[in-house]
């Protein structure tokens, strides 16, 4: 069968949906961002991109740190209406119970199954866009989402986001385990 070219686009299934968070004018501010990966290992660091008009940006530059928030699809209304207003114009800060966590300036969601405390390690401008990466100097959960201590994304239900064709998904079947499941071709490779 014949691959088509369809576009140079970031074609890349499924993002992540989460709420970033800031404290922005001594109030906490939550955007819907997809545009959401891990950089780095050790130390643990996460890249979000946030176009340059987002209310978000002016806390996150002001105070150095923010939060990344892993709603669940329960919550997938109130995500996509922190997405669809900006706190420019809606105080976002009374829609959810917020915490503060070490640094004490980055807000985090308590409804959320999972919630990344970090700091700011860099800003790089790009096009439109502004690209925080930040440090995990923290990282929170209740216990009811954990299975032996780790994060556990069945019954965290994370909202997945596909771009083009602006649709939320829900995590599916368990396929195997990483770094085991090819084993059996590795040896007959060999």
């Amino acid at each position: 069968m014949k691959k088509l070219e369809i576009g140079a686009k970031t074609y890349l299934y499924p993002m992540p949906t989460t709420l970033v968070g800031a404290t922005v004018r001594g109030k906490p501010n939550y955007l819907t961002v997809a545009y959401c990966g891990i950089v780095n290992y050790n130390p643990p660091a996460i890249s979000i991109a946030l176009g340059r008009a987002h209310y978000t940006n002016i806390g996150i530059k002001e105070n150095g740190t923010f939060s990344v928030n892993t709603p669940s699809e329960e919550m997938v209304k109130i995500t996509d209406y922190c997405g669809l207003v900006s706190g420019h114009k809606v105080d976002k800060s009374g829609l959810f119970e917020t915490f503060y966590g070490k640094l004490e300036t980055a807000p985090m969601i308590r409804e959320c199954p999972l919630n990344l405390e970090c700091t700011l390690m860099q800003t790089l401008e790009f096009a439109m866009d502004e690209v925080f990466i930040g440090e995990i100097v923290a990282a929170y959960s209740d216990e009811r989402y954990l299975t032996d201590g780790l994060p556990d994304i069945k019954k965290m239900n994370p909202i997945l986001f596909s771009m083009y064709d602006n649709n939320y998904w829900r995590v599916g079947d368990h396929l195997g385990r990483a770094w085991d499941i090819g084993k059996e071709l590795k040896s007959k490779k060999q």
